[in-house]
Parts: C-alpha cells; sequence; structure tokens
C-alpha cells in the first residue's frame, strides 16, 4: 500500500470509529438518561410478566417485584413526560418496545396477584413502597430536619395502618412509630443528629424488608 493510500485509510479510519455523543449539555445528558431509565424499567416489568406467566417466579415474589417497578416507573416517567412523550403508551410506541403485557399492568396499576377492591389494596401498597423509599432517599441525601421527615414518616404510619394485610405485630408501624415521637419533641427547624440519621435508615430498610416479606406470603 502506498504511502499515500495508507494515510487516506488512517483518516477514514479515525472518521469511521469517532465517537458520536448524543447530547451537548449536562441538561441533555439527564434526559437521555431519564429516558434510558424508564426504557430499563419497562423492559424489566415485561420479563418480570413473562416470568410469573411461565411460572418461574412464586406470586409473592411476583407481587413484591411487582409493586415495586409499578412505584418507580410511575416516577420515572415523571422525569421525561412531554409534549413528545405525554403518555407511557406513546413513549413505548416510538422506541418500538414490545412490551404489552408491562403496558397493561401499568394500566391496571396494581399486580396481576392482587384482588381490585376499588384500588384500595393496591393503592395503598404501592404508597407504601413510594414513602419508604423517599424517606430513605431523603436521609441519604443528609435530609435530615424534623419538618422535611415528619410529614412523610406521618404518612407512612398513616397508610399502613390502613392495609389490612399488615397485622399489629407488623415491626414497622412500631419503628415507625416510635421515631414520629422523637420528631414530636422537635422544633420544625431542629436536625437528626448523625446517629440517628443512621439508625432510621437501619430501622427503615429494616422495616420494608418486613414489609417485602408481608408481600411474599400475600
Amino acid at each position: 500500500m502506498s504511502k499515500i493510500s495508507h494515510d487516506k485509510f488512517q483518516k477514514n479510519s479515525i472518521i469511521v470509529f469517532q465517537e458520536v455523543k448524543l447530547y451537548k449539555t449536562a441538561r441533555e445528558r439527564d434526559r437521555y438518561d431519564s429516558l434510558a431509565e424508564l426504557f430499563a424499567l419497562v423492559n424489566t416489568l415485561q420479563c418480570l410478566e413473562k416470568a410469573y406467566i411461565k411460572d418461574s417466579v412464586t406470586p409473592s415474589e411476583y407481587t413484591a417485584a411487582c409493586s415495586k417497578l409499578l412505584v418507580q416507573i410511575k416516577a420515572a416517567f415523571k422525569q421525561v413526560q412531554d409534549d413528545e412523550h405525554p403518555t407511557i403508551e406513546e413513549f413505548t410506541r416510538k422506541r418500538k418496545m414490545n412490551c404489552a403485557a408491562a403496558l397493561e399492568r401499568i394500566k391496571e396499576d396494581r399486580p396481576i396477584t392482587i384482588k381490585d377492591d376499588k384500588g384500595n389494596t393496591s393503592r395503598c401498597i404501592a404508597d407504601i413502597v413510594s414513602l419508604f423509599i423517599t424517606i430513605m432517599d431523603k436521609l441519604r441525601l443528609e435530609i435530615k430536619c424534623m419538618d422535611e421527615l415528619q410529614p412523610d414518616l406521618k404518612e407512612l404510619y398513616d397508610t399502613m395502618n390502613r392495609l389490612s394485610l399488615l397485622d399489629s405485630n407488623y415491626i414497622g408501624k412500631s419503628k415507625v412509630s416510635e421515631w414520629l415521637s422523637v420528631l414530636s419533641v422537635m422544633q420544625a427547624s431542629d436536625q437528626l443528629s448523625e446517629p440517628q440519621v443512621r439508625q432510621l435508615l437501619f430501622d427503615l430498610d429494616s422495616s420494608y424488608q418486613a414489609f417485602n416479606h408481608v408481600l411474599h406470603n400475600v
């Protein structure tokens, strides 16, 4: 190969293998990340639905995983909803996703294993999952003022008491009640100490795992 041909080949190779960026700004990058996250969550739900149909997961495992995914999908879609993606159906259509089972589950907003009692049970489960995640995320982001944690904890406690699946022995009720008592004697601007934050995170995580265990045995 002549030197001229070799140089031309190298130049063309550089053009062929040059990285193509989908974004130019940090904002565009965040948007693509959000789209990718929603895409992955919907696909995961589709796979879960197929696994349940094939009897590859137990009803209890399915119920817990599906409840969590539905909450995550709802939150992820809010990050990308706009004129281009007015509905989750439009999002999946534009990306040519084969996910009819997932869309049906999203539409019903409840695992197939949970009876539709006017939405009360499925709604409570979704709200409890969402509140657990929200409060723990706040603590990990070092949000620890009394007035920023108490409303969510109170809503979590009230919602748990409305869910008939949870009996009085469920550890989450007592743990959340204890923390509400701690916060009740604090001023709005008072903050939890680092040891308190760590303990609250531990108690919430333990309660969340126990909640999933309850769903596994539905």
